[in-house]
């Protein structure tokens, strides 16, 4: 009796011990987490670093401050894409593709005249939730931000987080990566950064200013507008006055006749980011919800006290539609963002800072790439074909700006080193915030080329952790490589599509330097050409000849090479027989004559794969060749 009676005081025992635990793990507000890479923001770049970092089999964590993911493509409501129509690389491709699948087809996806990409906010949002949710390794914390950064002797990270309810937890990471709108997580932990224009004597480009100006683009606080129908017409907001919209379009309130608004009428400026399902996506640069205000440096309570007038700004615009041009059946989206007023979770922020990294991009590398003192061409992570577009039409402070306007350019390869700061460890920083100069911004801060960035982003920090390296000592070819196999690009070739048997080889040798490519533009569109079909000509060997350390190949520069003599100049590097045939026809491409014309795809396909040079020759963060090739 006493044995059992004991027994029942252990079992009293155990169990109080077990509630004791369970009260004191209840009130106890700090839980800790351990991963691999940590993402700060479920932005554009976020989810695609997340969604990259997982699929290599590093365990990944992202935490957002809002419940959607994907940024300026969902939250912020900026669902038109600008840019890479033609080049569907990685992450963002599989994202248009999905959009595609959801509406029936790419064509469904041309709504409107701004982009060939036009969606509601709320599809892509759960398209983005798909994404994320198909990776096993990868956890998403929401509704939450960091209050506290450190980092470890070690080179680790401990950030403490806090969310909205209440709830703390601390996460613990080999790699952290900062996926802010604003560069926050880079700004706290002590990175070197820019805000604002350099000077033209800083970055050399000759549309900079002449000297550096603390001016930022404006911002836009978007509206998805929907037809319902019927009168749905607002009251009117506070400080309401038709004048400032005057002029956003053809009216009888706008009497300036040379105002740029005169050139579009109310349907077609309507009908620019008009969305599927009789949604219209309001983000009017034209005397409309543009605005200026330079949030960088506010503290997140003063951001969003400025926001206010952001807010209001665009729910007058609204009003304006509706009682000055008729469009009283169009109203808020009560479908899309579970906000308050209806309007997105975030502005549209089109410049942050600018992270002093172990690279900077500037107009000159996209404009010139192959005459700048860092071939940083070669060690291209993503690609863009945007103009640089600036929007500062509702600056009005006392400082003349350049006239930028939609500077042309050919498409481009964005490097490796802007997403890695040059003075902190183990950090990678992507969206807006990368090292690229003012001016480049302009083209690289569009929604496409930002996923690539964030991609890269997820891929070098997943093989810095799983291989115990820092991020800055992550091979360049290796990531290349990796973004090649998910489907990105390293080289803005138009010539193949991603899909043909071509795309890997000729991306490979543009990224060797051994043919350069042609870049082009035509109406709106920036291009880049391999020129895979023109024929080779001698001339066109310089490169292929230097990077092997060969004699120049005689004759005029533009004579066209035959099939024997390209072959002869594989087969002496390779000190051994080439079977040409044998290569081309593994591409599909006829026999042909030693007497025959090579073209320069042919001549770019028998040199990748006899010779190897990507893999065999690597280059350094600034594009330098780190060693003699291998023959």
């Amino acid at each position: 009796m006493i044995k059992l009676l004991a027994c029942r005081i252990a079992a009293l025992r155990n169990v109080l011990s077990v509630l004791t635990v369970a009260i004191a793990l209840s009130s106890c507000s700090t839980s800790f987490r351990e991963t691999d890479v940590l993402i700060v923001g479920g932005g554009a770049s976020g989810v695609a670093a997340g969604v990259q970092s997982s699929r290599l089999g590093a365990t990944t964590m992202i935490v957002e401050p809002t419940t959607w993911l994907g940024g300026m493509l969902t939250s912020a409501g900026v669902s038109a894409v600008d840019g890479n129509y033609r080049m569907p690389a990685g992450i963002f491709g599989e994202f248009r593709d999905r959009l595609a699948e959801h509406y029936g087809g790419l064509d469904a996806l041309k709504t409107g005249w701004v982009s060939n990409v036009l969606f509601e906010p709320s599809v892509g949002n759960a398209v983005m939730h798909s994404l994320v949710e198909a990776e096993s390794n990868l956890t998403v914390e929401y509704e939450a931000g960091p209050v506290a950064i450190e980092q470890r002797a070690d080179g680790t990270w401990n950030v403490q987080f806090e969310g909205k309810d209440g709830r703390k937890f601390d996460v613990h990471a080999k790699v952290l990566i900062d996926g802010t709108e604003l560069g926050d997580v880079a700004k706290q932990v002590g990175v070197g950064y820019d805000v604002g224009m350099e000077s033209r004597t800083v970055t050399g480009e000759d549309i900079a200013p002449d000297s550096a100006l603390n001016i930022v683009q404006g911002i836009t606080m978007v509206a998805i507008l929907k037809d319902y129908g019927r009168d749905v017409t607002m009251a009117e907001p506070a400080d309401y006055d038709p004048q400032e919209f005057a002029c956003t379009c053809q009216n009888e309130l706008c009497t300036d006749p040379d105002n740029i608004g005169q050139n579009y009428s109310p349907s077609y400026m309507m009908d620019y980011g008009k969305l599927p399902n009789n949604k219209y996506m309001i983000n009017w640069p034209v005397a409309g919800n543009d605005i200026y205000i330079n949030l960088v440096e506010m503290t997140p309570e003063e951001r969003e006290e400025a926001l206010e007038e952001a807010r209001a700004k665009t729910l007058r615009y609204v009003y304006f539609l509706q009682h000055e041009l008729g469009m009283n059946t169009l109203g808020l989206a009560d479908d899309e963002f579970p906000t308050d007023d209806l309007l997105p979770f975030i502005p549209y922020h089109r410049e942050s800072r600018r992270i002093h990294g172990l690279t900077r991009f500037t107009l000159n590398h996209i404009t010139k790439p192959y005459d700048t003192a860092d071939p940083l061409y070669r060690t291209a992570i993503a690609v863009g074909d945007y103009p640089v577009d600036h929007h500062h039409k509702t600056y009005d402070g006392p400082d003349s700006l350049p006239a930028i306007g939609f500077y042309p350019i050919p498409s481009y390869g964005l490097p490796m080193g802007v997403v890695i700061p040059k003075d902190v460890d183990n950090l990678l920083v992507t969206e807006k915030s990368v090292s690229v100069s003012n001016i480049a911004n302009g083209s690289t801060r569009l929604q496409p080329v930002v996923v690539q960035i964030g991609q890269a982003a997820g891929a070098i920090a997943a093989t810095a952790a799983l291989n115990g390296v820092k991020p800055s000592e992550v091979s360049v070819r290796e990531i290349q490589k990796i973004v090649l196999d998910a489907g990105g690009y390293i080289m803005p070739f138009l010539d193949v599509e991603k899909g043909d048997a071509r795309f890997k080889p000729y991306q490979r040798i543009g990224a060797s330097g051994l043919l350069r490519g042609e870049g082009r533009n035509v109406n709106w569109s920036n291009q880049t050409w391999l020129r895979a079909d023109d024929a080779l000509l001698a001339g066109e060997l310089a490169d292929f000849c230097g990077f092997y350390g060969l004699e120049p190949v005689g004759g005029t520069p533009d004579r066209e090479v035959k099939l024997a003599e390209a072959v002869a100049l594989i087969a002496s590097v390779a000190s051994g027989e080439v079977d040409a045939d044998g290569v081309l026809s593994t591409y599909g491409i006829a026999a042909k004559g030693d007497g025959d014309t090579i073209t320069r795809g042919e001549f770019a396909l028998l040199v990748d794969s006899v010779l190897d040079p990507f893999t065999s020759r690597g280059v350094d963060i600034t594009g330098h060749f780190t060693g003699p090739a291998e023959k």
